[in-house]
């Protein structure tokens, strides 16, 4: 099987918001429900499952039904820190993974994930055990030690930005999580970087500059642009 993880733990301060940012509305639909539909209408997802905040179990459920989302089998509650909540869902769902199910961590403020990017990083952990969604780093990249100024240049060629979904074999993520634990690693912000202080190789698959995650009042903007536009007939994928 393969199953998505969908992280909707975050309080979202930097959104300014009374809710959390992944429970925030466009065009009367909830950010969290664009990417439960994604995940939906794949046809290599066989199960889904939430990890959320306190107090909203019920409403992840409820939107579910509302929304027909079929495959949410397992909604559980996320932890202090990142690392922790996938772990949450690792275990909430471990009756129904199998060794080989590969598991795709997706941040649910990332709407709009395409299918190609799911399809491949599934592709790309069959092949090779994991897969972090990436895409080339097109900026010029400083290094600051003040965020007053800068005098190093960090070459870009050598960089990639990391996005979601980032998956791993079920067995071999249980046997990541038990490793970090026994070496007191508690707070690592993703599992890439978790793969990666382990010592373990991560490999990429397809992200997009379309696949944003709603972090501030700005990424709202452009998710709602992202929504309602369509790329011109001349232009080629």
């Amino acid at each position: 099987m393969n199953i998505a993880i969908i992280i909707a733990g975050g309080s979202g301060k930097r959104m300014l918001q009374d809710i959390p940012k992944q429970f925030l509305t466009v065009d009367d639909i909830p950010v969290i429900v664009y990417t439960l539909e994604a995940f939906q209408k794949n046809a290599q997802i066989d199960e889904i499952c939430v990890v959320t905040l306190t107090g909203w179990t019920d409403v992840v459920k409820a939107y579910a039904k509302q929304f027909g989302i079929t495959k949410l089998t397992h909604v559980c509650l996320g932890g202090e820190v990142g690392q922790q909540s996938i772990f949450n869902g690792l275990m909430c769902i471990k009756d129904i993974a199998h060794d080989d199910d590969a598991i795709l961590i997706h941040d649910a403020i990332r709407p709009m994930v395409s299918q190609e990017i799911i399809n491949d990083c599934i592709t790309k952990c069959r092949e090779y055990g994991n897969a972090i969604s990436v895409i080339p780093c097109n900026e010029v990249m400083l290094k600051s030690t003040n965020d007053v100024y800068s005098d190093l240049c960090v070459p870009r060629d050598n960089l990639k930005r990391t996005q979601t979904p980032q998956a791993v074999l079920f067995k071999q993520f249980l046997e990541l999580h038990q490793e970090a634990k026994e070496k007191g690693i508690t707070a690592s912000i993703a599992t890439a970087s978790l793969l990666t202080e382990l010592g373990h190789r991560v490999y990429y698959s397809l992200g997009s500059e379309k696949n944003i995650k709603l972090t501030t009042p700005d990424d709202l903007d452009i998710f709602k642009a992202l929504l309602h536009s369509k790329r011109s007939d001349w232009i080629h994928a």
